[in-house]
């Protein structure tokens, strides 16, 4: 047990951080053995909603960036702000002499000198612990499915097909209030925000060997930049096993609500997964020549308004897990996503940016 008092602050205090919130008050009522946890600042760019979210979720106080990043007893910092300050919100974090450890929302930044430069800083401090938002890496389906992947019964992978879909910005009035997403590639868009989580899937299921070959993207309104995907597909190749298969996040695919699908088929059988039914995954063996439902059993319910209507059950408990794997320093996962992870991932993002441009210019869009 890490028995050392966490003190947190966070950077950011928009609907993410409120689902943060949430875990952090929350971990008392799943675990026995968390170190006491005080909410010492709060701070983001508006006035208004950072001193609203500091009293609405019990923190100490709201400030400016500045002040914040002076606070010498602030041991642990949750960055959960826009996409395009993820860099400079972490920069300052890992500065603070205070600081411990570090949760970055996904995707870690939004080009590659941000991503060469955040190398650079985790070098810098290598004492400093930094965790990546993945947070479905931790729902319980997942976790049993990677465990059964890594035992090898599966054997050698050949293709894969990955989905992450929902429809919500088919609708005008949810593309207003979340505008700030739709920015250009790799900052913003499907695959920034939504793909994000199914390339941290892959990548934990087949390692950080993927190579994107192509991308392709479709859906268009006046009011979103052509350079923002709203649909995009990435096909990708493995070099070990030479495995390859496609990628594809979507925001406009009615219908669909928030799901995420996985296929990958192998050599000696199949392993499939679908967040409409969280509660388990299957798999098939060619030596039973049958397909086994494998239920986790996870209580989740009910599923509520909070943190929304449309996320998959067991999306906030997973977090809460998340919360205590980065706050305990827990070894029971088979994987945790460092900061080598979520380059891993944003590399996949930000090529799939380049290929965009391309398919672009040649449909001549």
């Amino acid at each position: 047990m890490n028995s050392d008092k966490i003190i947190a602050g966070f950077i950011g205090a928009g609907g993410i951080a409120r689902s943060h919130a949430y875990s952090l008050n929350s971990l008392k009522y799943y675990y026995n053995d968390i170190p006491e946890i005080e909410l010492a600042s709060v701070c983001s760019a508006r006035k208004n909603s950072r001193e609203l979210f500091s009293k609405q979720y019990g923190f100490e106080k709201a400030c400016e960036l500045n002040e914040f990043t002076s606070d010498s007893n602030i041991n642990t910092v949750y960055i959960l702000g826009p996409n395009k300050v993820h860099y400079e919100h972490l920069k300052a974090a890992l500065s603070m002499p205070s600081v411990e450890r570090v949760y970055l929302e996904k995707p870690v930044c939004s080009n590659l000198e941000e991503e060469d430069a955040i190398r650079l800083l985790a070098s810098e401090y290598p004492g400093k612990k930094i965790q990546v938002g993945f947070q479905y890496l931790y729902s319980s389906s997942v976790r049993e499915a990677l465990a059964l992947w890594r035992s090898g019964k599966l054997g050698k992978p050949i293709h894969f097909d990955l989905k992450y879909y929902h429809s919500d910005y088919l609708k005008k009035d949810y593309r207003d209030k979340r505008s700030n997403r739709l920015t250009p590639a790799p900052d913003g868009g499907a695959m920034a925000d939504l793909g994000s989580h199914i390339i941290s899937m892959l990548i934990a299921f087949l390692g950080n060997g993927i190579e994107i070959t192509g991308a392709l993207q479709s859906g268009h309104f006046d009011d979103v930049p052509s350079a923002s995907d709203l649909f995009s597909q990435i096909n990708l190749y493995e070099k070990s096993t030479g495995a390859v298969g496609s990628l594809s996040a979507s925001r406009i695919s009615s219908g669909t609500g928030d799901d995420i699908v996985f296929e990958i088929y192998a050599e000696k059988g199949a392993l499939r997964y679908s967040s409409a039914t969280a509660d388990y995954f299957e798999y098939y063996s060619e030596e039973s020549g049958t397909w086994t439902r494998k239920m986790v059993g996870s209580n989740y319910k009910p599923v509520t308004s909070f943190p929304s209507g449309h996320v998959p059950p067991g999306w906030l408990r997973a977090m809460v897990h998340a919360h205590y794997v980065f706050l305990t320093g827990s070894k029971t996962e088979l994987i945790v996503p460092d900061i080598e992870h979520g380059l891993a991932v944003q590399r996949i993002v930000r090529e799939t940016a380049d290929h965009l441009k391309t398919f672009r210019r040649v449909a001549g869009k």
